[in-house]
């Protein structure tokens, strides 16, 4: 054979795997859906204890036309023709598994969106999954079918006691009047008797003021909200007053880490690491007497670097961050700052970063409530511990 005589593999026919592919599709979805449509008619049949157009003295019904309904399958979407009877409810177990189908489906969907996935992300699942996109109004009336769960969820009883409580707010955005504004939500998480963190409960306030902290303690101690010996938060406004009015036998612990942070903002980039190494060594001490004695020697060293303002402020606040001392040694790392609350509220802004600014207060509190919910049902927190006694 010469080289110029063309080659039998030179003719190889170029398959279109995306036509071929399309086809397939659309034979499969038409045999699923001829052969759902068979099985209608056949239960239609077995209802009317005659086929169509027979005469018979043991038929019980008859036919009455028909109407159409859509069926997402993973071949794509098929039209059921769902036979009508005239004397009795057309019932199939096919509906019924369709039903059931639909549920989980909508249980999916709501479950993806407050697990943290994106509006456009559940779009593109469902395409993937089932063929056709989910748009983002259908997401919102299938979470709207929960929110009477989340309502019930957020003003459950409270059971049991609870030593340890944290309290904190985190602000988001919501849309008023073409204008962007804030909106306040508060939270609270507990330590209960075994030694398990719980979530308490999240309300919106106007701020994080007084009057807000004072509605939402009340409203924890009207659910039940008992045996309280140490609150755990930053010095919001407000809150330590609102404390020591619902609960005045408990004690307040000001978390040290947002306490650092405060007098950083009145020391020099270029000596913070050196402020901070004083300050921790006031909390590393082995009992408060130590670490009052080891504040008072930081006062004098910030003093003596003509820090004024930061010696003025440990001075004035250091005994707010010492409380933890007279509970269990073992508890003193967890007690003495609010990041146990700082990280799940970390996973609700994260999951609020992809909405923007809500249209009102209230659906910032049922979606963060519904993050809530899902991290208090999928996380199982990490016991403290040792025994909760004095």
């Amino acid at each position: 054979m010469s080289d110029d005589t063309p080659s039998p593999l030179n003719n190889v026919i170029t398959i279109d795997d995306e036509r071929i592919k399309s086809h397939l599709d659309r034979v499969v979805r038409g045999t699923v859906e001829e052969t759902l449509n068979a099985l209608l008619n056949a239960e239609a049949d077995r209802l009317c204890n005659a086929q169509r157009y027979e005469r018979s003295e043991a038929r019980r019904d008859t036919r009455a036309g028909h109407y159409e309904r859509g069926l997402q399958t993973k071949a794509g979407e098929v039209r059921l023709r769902v036979p009508k009877l005239r004397q009795q409810t057309f019932e199939t177990a096919i509906i019924e598994r369709y039903r059931r189908r639909e549920s989980s489906v909508e249980e999916a969907l709501i479950e993806m969106y407050l697990a943290g996935v994106s509006v456009r992300r559940v779009e593109d699942i469902t395409e993937a999954l089932w063929g056709t996109r989910v748009s983002p109004s259908t997401v919102s009336e299938l979470n709207k079918k929960i929110y009477g769960t989340i309502e019930a969820w957020r003003n459950r009883p409270i059971e049991g006691e609870h030593p340890y409580v944290y309290l904190d707010g985190m602000v988001l955005k919501r849309s008023w009047a073409g204008e962007v504004r804030n909106v306040s939500l508060l939270v609270a998480i507990g330590v209960n008797e075994s030694g398990y963190r719980e979530i308490l409960g999240i309300c919106e306030g106007a701020k994080e003021d007084k009057s807000g902290w004072s509605a939402f303690l009340k409203h924890l101690k009207e659910r039940g909200l008992k045996g309280v010996r140490l609150i755990i938060s930053d010095a919001c406004i407000g809150l330590a007053e609102s404390a020591a009015e619902f609960f005045p036998e408990a004690a307040w612990q000001r978390c040290v880490v947002h306490w650092y942070r405060n007098i950083f903002s009145h020391v020099p980039s270029t000596k913070v690491r050196e402020i901070a190494a004083m300050l921790k060594a006031i909390h590393a001490s082995e009992d408060i007497a130590a670490a009052r004695e080891k504040a008072i020697r930081v006062i004098e060293k910030l003093r003596g670097l003509r820090l004024s303002r930061a010696a003025e402020l440990v001075e004035a606040a250091v005994e707010e961050t010492l409380a933890y001392y007279t509970f269990p040694e073992e508890h003193w790392r967890r007690i003495r700052t609010n990041n146990p609350l700082e990280r799940i509220l970390r996973e609700i802004r994260r999951r609020t970063r992809v909405v923007g600014a809500f249209p009102d207060g209230q659906s910032a509190l049922n979606l963060a409530a519904a993050r809530l919910r899902h991290i208090a049902g999928t996380v199982k927190d990490q016991q403290m511990r040792g025994a909760i006694t004095a």
